[in-house]
């Protein structure tokens, strides 16, 4: 990851259109973990969580099944 300034939470809600098409461009690919996917968009965990949330709220990703309880979810958009 870059070294980036630690930005404004209304900066990361600003962005969460442009993040959502992104997300799901990289997890139509193949399904992804929220660390992956903070990787693959260089972007700080925490600001990929709350767009994985939110697009979970809306309906557009959907959690596969975890093999262990300490498994990360897999994200994958929904059908």
């Amino acid at each position: 990851m870059t070294n980036m300034k630690e930005r404004d939470l209304t900066d990361v809600l600003r962005d969460e259109m442009v993040m959502h098409d992104r997300i799901l461009d990289f997890l139509r690919k193949e399904p992804g973990t929220i660390p992956e996917i903070a990787r693959a968009l260089d972007r700080p965990g925490w600001e990929v969580t709350i767009w994985v949330m939110a697009m979970m709220r809306y309906g557009l990703l959907s959690e596969m099944p975890k093999g262990r309880a300490d498994d990360y979810y897999r994200y994958t958009p929904a059908e």
